[in-house]
């Protein structure tokens, strides 16, 4: 075994449960990477206490992240402690290195209710700062689903829009476009994402670890819903989305992707599949400019949809050789930046 591969195995812990998510519910044990190894990795000596209920320096997330100085260049860890705030939360671009430490997706919840024209805008929380963690923590957008096709389906939980940011067990809830997944490298390790209609979307480097990916049946419209739309829209551009285990399942029939840009770039690799993934997997709904750029490929998925039997043409099953760059934390570059990966 490599060095590499021992400095990975000291990463990981015995499982924990965390027996239901902040209004939803958890699926069972994970392997997880421990908060204090996470704390220990970041090396920083610098706490800030949230707490609900007086008990810290402050009782809102945002206070704690105004307090943090700008063009801050070293870890600063803001501990949230358990409880649901009711807020929205912004983490600018000149608040760099914060790592934001839940007590545990069950237990810790940023929850707003707000629909907009703008997916941003909408967004309960949005981070903009590079050098960003977030450790055991919900985020969910409430707002109830609006009219198919019209501003009202706005409903962001989460903004991603800088580069080099990591979410730990945490989990993603809205009825519609869950996770804007803007722009910037980003790593999702043992994440619950749950939505209906495009709801992973944007143009980001990112990698899903395995994470846990619930489809709600939207009733609305008579297409199926899709998990991502990627918007990679040239050549030159390196990102896309990309699945390494983990689990999609969930209500009524969804393609794994959309067409969003002319070179929409998604990946599914040793993931289970379950029967709502619809035999074709994949659409270009909505684009009109032909499927001849896409990379839409899977590569090892298990369960009922993984079924390649009436897969659209242009769909891709990739080799060993090829499925080596896509499922790679080096595909994010994440060697480089991650306090820890598994």
């Amino acid at each position: 075994m490599s060095s590499i591969n021992l400095a990975f195995a000291s990463l990981l812990i015995v499982a924990i449960y965390f027996s239901c998510f902040a209004n939803g519910d958890d699926k069972g044990p994970v392997t997880v990477l421990d908060a204090p190894l996470l704390t220990k990795k970041i090396n920083s000596n610098v706490t800030i206490k949230v707490d609900i209920n007086g008990k810290g320096d402050y009782t809102s997330i945002q206070e704690a992240i105004n307090a943090v100085p700008k063009g801050n260049s070293k870890w600063v860890i803001i501990h949230v402690k358990k409880g649901i705030y009711r807020e929205k939360v912004h983490i600018p671009k000149d608040k760099r290195y914060i790592f934001m430490r839940g007590n545990g997706r069950g237990r810790t919840a940023i929850i707003w209710s707000m629909s907009s024209v703008d997916n941003k805008a909408s967004a309960t929380f949005t981070v903009e700062a590079k050098h960003f963690v977030a450790f055991g923590i919900s985020f969910k957008n409430e707002a109830p689903t609006g009219v198919a096709y019209t501003s009202q389906n706005q409903s962001v939980a989460a903004f991603v829009g800088a580069d080099r940011v990591a979410f730990y067990h945490c989990a993603f809830f809205s009825t519609h476009n869950t996770l804007f997944d803007y722009k910037g490298r980003h790593y999702y390790d043992n994440c619950y994402i749950q939505g209906s209609i495009d709801f992973i979307f944007g143009r980001g480097r990112s990698l899903f670890h395995n994470c846990e990916i619930f489809v709600l049946q939207d009733k609305r419209i008579a297409i199926h819903g899709s998990i991502t739309a990627q918007n990679r829209e040239n050549q030159e551009d390196h990102s896309g989305f990309v699945f390494v285990k983990g689990k999609v399942y969930g209500i009524g029939g969804v393609y794994l992707g959309r067409a969003k840009g002319k070179y929409s770039t998604v990946v599914f690799a040793q993931t289970y599949l379950s029967r709502t993934i619809v035999p074709a997997g994949w659409t270009d709904w909505s684009y009109h400019g032909g499927p001849d750029h896409l990379f839409h490929a899977e590569y090892k998925c298990h369960g009922p949809g993984a079924d390649t039997f009436g897969r659209v043409h242009w769909a891709k099953q990739l080799t060993d050789e090829e499925a080596k760059y896509w499922t790679s934390i080096e595909f994010i570059n994440g060697n480089v930046w991650l306090p820890a990966w598994l």
